[in-house]
């Protein structure tokens, strides 16, 4: 390419936040059509979904890979609460390099990956690839003990680690080969590399290239930005003055993250407690131990066809909505609408949890508890799947801080609950210790409900969100 790159408007340009004098520069590279990553093929894009969304599962089914405790325990002479250690960690492992917005090995996959989800498609085609995206890392959880059980019981502990490590060399190798850069500033930097070779004049440049700071100094501030986001062009490279609050002063994405953390926390909690209910309970060997998490599996997969329709205009349950709501705002519906379905979840999840506390006896037939924990997939699903919507949608400009920010906060609580589950349910009992996890998810339960009335209003309140 000999000729300068031509410049596009504001408004047509992903990056059409950068300022209107930096369009006049003829050497700014700016991108067009053909650079723009939702007009690849649309196979291409799905593609590249699919095998993000798989490396989803696999980080989550690596992170519950349970039922190696008690082999570890024996062969390093360590308590089982040391054991517990090995899923806890490798959580708060994915928690901690999420603060780095997710440049950090398997976390990626947790909190930037959904901006690479976004990337690919326009918002109002966005829910069906979110949909896929979203269940991946919470069937993870189920897969792995389901794997975990059967190898456990059949094989020496450590093959669980090494079908893990097969799985992932896999996944790099897909990666490399099927999944396109999608990020803007990334593709721009990229191009005025291939500018500045083709034509031999060194003045073509990307935003990129004109943000100063060293690497430690880029890594400090992706460690911060999920808890205090830069000034409105920060993310448009341009020098970072002021600081606002996203996460401890941004009550909507502090309050749906806690309420995520306590979900995630609950779902992680599981990994002690089924083993807990229907091994002793019920006299199951480990491998069917695993299967029992497939009621968990099983309330997720339903749910998940359920968001994705949920999500066209004239579905046969929400038709009249989202067409009143699109009318109200020339077409374009608000995030709030992303959250009816969260509250389903948050009806959902307590219900479940009330039916698994009164059921957990041996004298109600095992199959009882297991349809109990369906409800509690599918509501975990409706909760997270519209919690993240909410966030990509409502604050699309910092998706990428805004997820970081609620993987963090989750990956928190299901690194910390595991840890107290053998004390707690010893001292409470099954029924006692389920019922009080049940009053707490009621607690948290009106949150979508509210936010979807006063939500508009908060927005409008907010330096980070859309409106």
């Amino acid at each position: 390419m000999s000729t300068k790159t031509s410049t596009i408007s504001a408004e047509q340009s992903p990056l059409g936040e950068i300022r209107q004098s930096n369009l006049v520069d003829p050497y700014l590279v700016t991108l067009e059509a053909h650079d723009d990553p939702q007009n690849m093929p649309a196979l291409r894009r799905w593609i590249a979904v699919l095998v993000i969304s798989s490396g989803a599962l696999c980080v989550t089914a690596a992170s519950s890979a349970a039922f190696t405790e008690t082999g570890a325990a024996e062969t390093f002479h360590v308590s089982h609460e040391v054991t517990i250690l090995g899923i806890s960690l490798f959580v708060a492992g994915l928690g901690l390099s999420s603060l780095s917005s997710g440049c950090f090995f398997g976390s990626a996959f947790l909190s930037v990956a959904g901006g690479s989800v976004t990337d690919m498609f326009a918002a109002s085609k966005v829910a069906n690839p979110m949909a896929v995206y979203t269940i991946s890392p919470f069937i993870g959880p189920v897969i792995g003990p389901l794997v975990a059980g059967f190898i456990n019981q059949n094989l020496y502990w450590r093959w669980t680690y090494r079908v893990d490590l097969c799985w992932i060399f896999l996944e790099c190798l897909l990666l490399f080969l099927l999944v396109p850069e999608t990020y803007a500033p990334v593709i721009l930097k990229k191009k005025a590399v291939k500018l500045r070779e083709e034509t031999g004049d060194l003045k073509y440049y990307a935003p990129l290239d004109r943000r100063e700071g060293s690497l430690a100094f880029a890594i400090l501030i992706s460690c911060y930005k999920p808890f205090r986001k830069l000034s409105y062009l920060e993310d448009q490279f341009t020098d970072p003055n002021e600081f606002q609050e996203l996460l401890l002063f941004d009550r909507m994405a502090l309050l749906l993250d806690i309420w995520n953390a306590l979900l995630l926390g609950l779902l992680y909690l599981a990994f002690q407690v089924f083993p807990m209910i229907f091994e002793e309970k019920y006299h199951f060997n480990t491998q069917m131990t695993g299967l029992s998490f497939l009621g968990l599996g099983m309330g997720m997969a339903c749910s998940s066809r359920g968001y994705s329709n949920f999500h066209i205009y004239d579905s046969f349950l929400c038709g009249r909505l989202f067409t009143r709501k699109a009318a109200e705002f020339n077409g374009d519906l608000p995030p709030e609408v992303m959250l009816i379905m969260g509250q389903a979840g948050a009806v959902l999840v307590p219900i479940s949890l009330f039916w698994l506390a009164f059921t957990t006896y041996s004298t109600v037939h095992w199959i009882v508890p297991i349809i109990a924990s369906i409800p509690f997939g599918s509501g975990i699903y409706f909760s997270f799947a519209s919690t993240f919507m909410y966030l990509v949608t409502a604050y699309r400009p910092i998706a990428a801080s805004a997820m970081a920010s609620n993987s963090a906060l989750r990956c928190g609580f299901a690194a910390a609950f595991p840890l107290f589950a053998v004390a707690m349910y010893d001292r409470l009992g099954t029924v006692g210790a389920t019922a009080l996890l049940a009053g707490l998810t009621t607690i948290m339960a009106p949150l979508p409900f509210i936010f979807y009335r006063i939500g508009e209003r908060l927005r409008r309140n907010s330096p980070f969100a859309i409106n």
